[in-house]
């Protein structure tokens, strides 16, 4: 409780805290929906999510609540997190406690590109979760933007069928570390945007799935900044061979 007491506050005194469609948070049901999101820190977005979902809960559009809300938290909501990650201090055990469903990293360890065998207990861990409430995750599994999604949500979704609800945020990265604890810039703007369900077919690929997820929450190739595209762009005129 103290810890949402303060990242409450912060948020609604310290930023300019955008919330959108949080109407939809209302229309859902108990059980079996699926968030997915980009990611810019380690918790300052997976906690104003968290406090956003209560807001609306509890009757605030598209803004925080005062703190009280927090004191009628009657749902369940969970959020998967990197074990490595969550297992680093004090804090990060509570945010475990909090609702944290701590999965192995396949593709990363400690920093650095790996390839670990997948282990089916996490997708069995979170079909768990979904049966009992909600479940936030993050298809690229990490906080760097626009890299490719992991097979995995797109799994979790093709088994369980949850409603998936697309939440596309930003402003994160510029406003705090990169583990979302310090705050590097006051007043700047952090914005949350909750997007109505899609339209899965479930008897898809899983290919034809992450691509419908990473569509809708700006992170596919039709979002590059012209940086990045141009950027992209040099690498394969590199590439091409000489004449």
């Amino acid at each position: 409780m103290g810890f949402g007491a303060i990242a409450n506050a912060r948020f609604r005194k310290l930023f300019n805290t955008q919330l959108h469609g949080t109407e939809i948070i209302r229309q859902l049901p108990s059980k079996n929906v699926l968030f997915v999101s980009n990611h810019q820190t380690y918790f300052a977005d997976v906690t104003m999510m968290l406090i956003a979902i209560s807001s609306a809960k509890n009757g605030f559009k598209d803004r925080i609540g005062p703190l009280y809300h927090l004191l009628n938290a009657n749902f369940r909501v969970y959020f998967v997190a990197a074990n490595e990650t969550m297992k680093k201090s004090i804090l990060t055990k509570v945010m475990t406690k909090a609702g944290g469903i701590l999965v192995q990293r396949t593709w990363k360890k400690e920093g650095r590109s790996t390839s670990l065998k997948v282990d089916t207990s996490d997708s069995d861990m979170i079909g768990k979760a979904l049966t009992d409430g909600w479940v936030i995750t993050f298809p690229q599994g990490t906080t760097r933007p626009f890299v490719k999604g992991r097979k995995g949500t797109a799994h979790i979704i093709k088994k369980n069928k949850p409603v998936v609800i697309p939440v596309v945020i930003d402003g994160f990265r510029r406003s705090f570390d990169k583990k979302g604890l310090l705050i590097k810039k006051k007043g700047g703007t952090i914005s949350m945007t909750f997007k109505p369900a899609l339209n899965i077919n479930y008897d898809d690929d899983l290919d034809t799935i992450l691509a419908q997820v990473m569509y809708s929450i700006e992170q596919s190739e039709e979002f590059y900044p012209e940086k990045l595209k141009n950027k992209i762009a040099e690498r394969v005129e590199k590439k091409k061979p000489q004449e």
